[in-house]
């Protein structure tokens, strides 16, 4: 099965600027996709929830807590995730606490994972690429500490640096890499959404997504969730 879908998905990869309804690059416009004006237009909504939720950032787990895979690029305790969904597993708890962010969240178009990415002082994330071009990354930037040179991502040969309120959109099958080299922690609102596409990739690319949903890794990060969430309830009560 694990063959299978590695083939499926370098076909997928292959075809993509073929099917794609967004074209096939580095960074996107914002203007490509209707449904951020309504991120945007309703981030200090998400900010004030998130204020709440930056109160207990050191009980908050590490990446790769949830997701071991990421160790290599998360093997400290310098980047902080507050998940709300990711590959058909919700979580409740995590939503209710964060209740306008969620009804956003559901709102858009394709999502597949959703989460406050919190990058800590001094944190620099290597270079990695993802590994399934069906699905586009999304950032809005929620707290971004100044200078800007200081806190930015590298997506192949192109620099972007975050700005509060507003969107980066990128395909993060291109290497790429942060670093957060400022004295505050920079955090956003990640998402992983699928790649608009013509049919009949559109019906393969989701058939991709159900399948890594029922996968060990996905299922894994599910459970290592659900225990760190138990564990949070009982400090917040």
């Amino acid at each position: 099965m694990k063959g299978l879908l590695s083939n499926i998905v370098k076909k997928l990869e292959s075809l993509v600027p073929e099917y794609s309804l967004v074209g096939d690059s580095v960074f996107f416009t914002k203007e490509q996709f209707p449904w951020v004006d309504e991120l945007e237009a309703n981030w200090k909504v998400i900010r004030q929830e998130l204020d709440q939720v930056l109160q207990h950032t050191e009980a908050l787990p590490n990446f790769h807590d949830i997701s071991p895979r990421q160790q290599r690029i998360a093997g400290d305790n310098l980047w902080k995730t507050y998940f709300f969904c990711a590959f058909g597993f919700t979580a409740k708890k995590n939503c209710d606490r964060c209740p306008e962010t969620w009804k956003l969240l559901q709102r858009v178009p394709g999502l597949k994972v959703a989460f406050f990415s919190i990058l800590a002082p001094g944190k620099h994330i290597p270079e990695h690429r993802g590994k399934h071009k069906g699905i586009l990354r999304y950032h809005l930037g929620l707290v971004v500490p100044e200078p800007k040179t200081a806190c930015r991502i590298r997506v192949a040969d192109q620099i972007a640096h975050w700005e509060e309120g507003k969107s980066l959109i990128f395909d993060d099958t291109f290497y790429h890499e942060v670093w957060n080299e400022t004295d505050g922690h920079r955090v956003v609102l990640f998402l992983d959404i699928i790649r608009p596409m013509r049919f009949p990739m559109s019906l393969v690319n989701w058939l991709v997504c159900q399948i890594l949903a029922l996968s060990p890794v996905v299922q894994g990060a599910r459970l290592n969730h659900e225990n760190w969430e138990k564990q949070f309830e009982t400090l917040v009560k």
